[in-house]
């Protein structure tokens, strides 16, 4: 079975969960660009949601596919975000952490 998302990636990068927290970091008001490439045929429904559950940004995209967002947060704090994608019965749901710092790093 192919996987629905084949790659994932946070501010360009590859996300991995694993890698230091500090290269997905940013400053208030800089954007966090997720993006994710859906794999199949159709259309999928992608979705961010907060830990709240709003959601913060929604899209529909065609098949195979990116999906992009960017999100801006104004004051600093870690925040945990959820990724959700369906389509054709399937569906993937992947929490990013998103941490903003309150000022630049010195040193």
């Amino acid at each position: 079975m192919k996987k629905l998302v084949k790659l994932l990636k946070l501010n360009n990068l590859q996300y991995n969960a694993n890698r230091d927290p500090q290269v997905y970091r940013r400053l208030p008001n800089e954007p966090f660009r997720i993006q994710a490439w859906v794999d199949g045929s159709g259309k999928a429904s992608c979705s961010i949601t907060d830990a709240a559950g709003h959601v913060l940004g929604e899209a529909e995209v065609s098949l195979p596919g990116v999906y992009t967002q960017e999100l801006r947060f104004p004051d600093a704090g870690a925040r945990v975000v959820t990724l959700n994608i369906s389509a054709n019965g399937a569906s993937v749901s992947e929490n990013l952490r998103l941490d903003v710092l309150d000022h630049a790093w010195v040193g």
